[in-house]
């Protein structure tokens, strides 16, 4: 046989024999982002005594009644809950959940089935994966969503977010990715698996390309990573889902200008641009068109798209000098307005942010319309709007989008009303 000929055939042989020993299933129960309604989740939250060791994270030092979310959530279907400081009118203590505990995730993954949310994105912070008790609790979390969603039928995928990672941590990424893999199992759990593919792959998510605002990492460490995740021959063979800038396309804004993004993008398989608090109700239509025109782009580049909708954004609790109730959601009118809207516009899929970020004031989960009293403010639905709406609002969305119901540009009202 001809040497340059064997040559070549062993070459092929390796190819076949790297992607046999690929270590995803090679299907899932949900085989494309295509048609659904995602939520991005951050499953952040500890409380005082929940075993993770991590105090009140994220909601600010409760111990001192210093609160810093902007929404309570309302507590009455939680099995486990963590007294404070905090007094409601009729003088009772208020209580607050802790993600920590699997009762909690599993609670919000059966309202994801209740009201048709096909399923989260969950954070994994790339910061995070230095510190035992952070990473401790990130697994926890992520193990328990994994068996939520294969009990409520729900989807489920990684996003690392890129926020406070420093070069060389793209290393720290593919090394935790492997771990995932290998002790999780999030992507070869069987055919059937719960884990969300994409173009008939692995969707990973990839948050914080792009951005202008003096990050410790670069175009390259973002590179190594997409290239291992694409190309290696026992991990790779993923998807890949940017989280980008919202100004992206032209290079302006709040991106970086340079033109080597714009070949980096065109190697995803979706592009995902960041849309919370950049405009408040009135800007809905310059954002419609942005989306529409984000669109054209991508499909004369052959990749996909998922617009970020969001019901409202407030941090003055967090961030005192910031107004309280930045962006109202004006009875979920502003969410409509985008979900009806990107879905006009030709949008596939849709990414809401967030699922349980009461941080920011963007939680679709069901809020207290009674929350504590006292010094602190939080935002709560309208008198007329329940606690629910905007997961009724999101799983109508996914209706629509999908044609099982007709589009109608008008807000469906409360369920009853």
């Amino acid at each position: 046989m001809n040497k340059r000929i064997f040559l070549l055939l062993m070459a092929c042989c390796s190819v076949l024999y790297s992607f046999a020993q690929r270590k995803h299933a090679k299907k899932s129960k949900f085989p494309s982002y295509k048609g659904l309604v995602m939520a991005g989740y951050q499953g952040w939250f500890n409380a005082k005594g929940d075993g993770a060791d991590r105090g009140w994270n994220h909601y600010g030092r409760v111990e001192q009644a210093k609160i810093g979310v902007e929404i309570w959530p309302e507590m009455g279907e939680y099995r486990k809950t963590y007294k404070t400081p905090f007094k409601l009118a009729n003088g009772d203590p208020a209580y607050l959940f802790s993600s920590y505990d699997r009762s909690s995730v599993q609670l919000h993954f059966k309202w994801m089935k209740d009201y048709g949310i096909d399923g989260v994105f969950i954070q994994r912070f790339v910061a995070n994966l230095k510190y035992r008790q952070g990473l401790n609790h990130n697994n926890k979390v992520l193990s328990t969503a994994f068996e939520a969603a294969a009990k409520n039928n729900r989807a489920v995928a990684v996003m690392y977010d890129f926020s406070g990672m420093i070069d060389g941590d793209e290393k720290l990424v593919i090394q935790d990715f492997k771990n995932l893999v290998d002790s999780l199992k999030i992507t070869n759990m069987g055919n059937n698996q719960n884990y969300l593919y994409h173009n008939g792959k692995p969707l990973v998510a990839l948050w914080g390309v792009g951005f202008n605002d003096n990050r410790k990492y670069n175009l390259k460490n973002v590179q190594y990573i997409i290239d291992f995740l694409k190309n290696d021959p026992v991990y790779g063979g993923c998807s890949i889902l940017l989280g980008v800038p919202t100004q992206w396309r032209e290079l302006k804004g709040d991106t970086q200008s340079d033109p080597e993004l714009l070949e980096t993008f065109k190697n995803a398989d979706i592009i995902h641009p960041w849309f919370v608090g950049r405009f408040a109700e009135a800007g809905v239509p310059v954002m419609l068109e942005r989306i529409r025109r984000d669109i054209a782009w991508c499909r004369e580049n052959k990749v996909d798209y998922v617009p970020v909708v969001y019901p409202g954004f407030s941090w003055h609790n967090m961030r005192p000098r910031s107004p309280f109730d930045q962006i109202p959601r004006n009875r979920g009118q502003f969410f409509w307005k985008q979900l009806s809207g990107a879905i006009e516009n030709g949008a596939e899929m849709i990414y809401i942010a967030m699922f349980d970020e009461v941080d920011e004031g963007t939680a679709i989960f069901k809020m207290s319309k009674n929350p504590p009293v006292g010094n602190v403010r939080f935002l709560t639905p309208e008198e007329d709007i329940p606690s629910d709406y905007y997961m009724y609002l999101s799983g109508f969305a996914g209706k629509m989008l999908r044609g099982e119901v007709p589009f109608q540009s008008n807000i469906p009202p409360p369920k009853g009303k």
